[in-house]
């Protein structure tokens, strides 16, 4: 007997929630989903933008209409292997009674580094993007990348530490993509020109000269 017990439920304006996600001090757009098992914290996550289960994501400016892969870890925590010791004991230090507070310069350092993400970025499973990277719009992060540094617009990068492998588009078309920013469409526009969203010689055609008149 063939059993399907998957029931896809329909995206809303309302993010979408699921089961052992934590969520601290973040802004999250709409129609959003987030995966089981996600952390995010202090971050933003833009309009249409989903992340797949066992994300974490900390101190990151995340774009709309993303696509973050299971397992993938944005801004990951730092040790201090300029002290004595690196354990988090000396940061974390309330947790083991050395002192009354927590060293709250060393969580400044992260907060500084933030992660920037741009629009219609996908970012395959196990990838990591490390403190301070900036990823531009319409980039693929390999599956299992390690990401030490800026990654261009439309870029597909793979590897450890990931390095450039290809571009999705010439930087002609890719500047025309940008300066379309079909992200940024309201609702209504996006509902009345969805399908031309599949065809990349047909949306050109209709919104690039449109878009340069602006």
């Amino acid at each position: 007997m063939n059993v399907n017990t998957t029931v896809q439920k329909k995206l809303t304006k309302t993010p979408t929630i699921h089961a052992n996600t934590k969520i601290v001090d973040s802004d999250i757009g709409e129609w959003t989903d987030i995966g089981e098992n996600s952390k995010i914290m202090e971050s933003y996550l833009g309009d249409y933008s989903y992340t797949a289960g066992d994300v974490q994501i900390i101190y990151a400016d995340i774009g709309k209409f993303c696509s973050i892969a299971s397992h993938v870890r944005v801004n990951p925590g730092n040790h201090p292997t300029w002290r004595v010791t690196q354990h988090h004991a000396t940061y974390r230090s309330v947790q083991y009674g050395f002192a009354e507070q927590d060293d709250h310069e060393f969580f400044d350092w992260r907060r500084s580094h933030r992660v920037t993400i741009g629009h219609d970025v996908w970012i395959g499973h196990n990838a990591i993007i490390m403190p301070g990277v900036s990823i531009g719009n319409g980039a693929v992060i390999g599956a299992g990348a390690v990401v030490t540094k800026d990654i261009e617009p439309y870029t597909i990068a793979v590897g450890v530490p990931a390095e450039p492998k290809s571009e999705r588009f010439s930087r002609h078309i890719a500047a025309q993509l940008q300066e379309i920013a079909w992200w940024n469409w309201p609702r209504e526009t996006l509902e009345e020109r969805f399908q031309d969203l599949k065809d990349l010689d047909l949306f050109l055609a209709k919104y690039a000269e449109e878009a340069s008149r602006h």
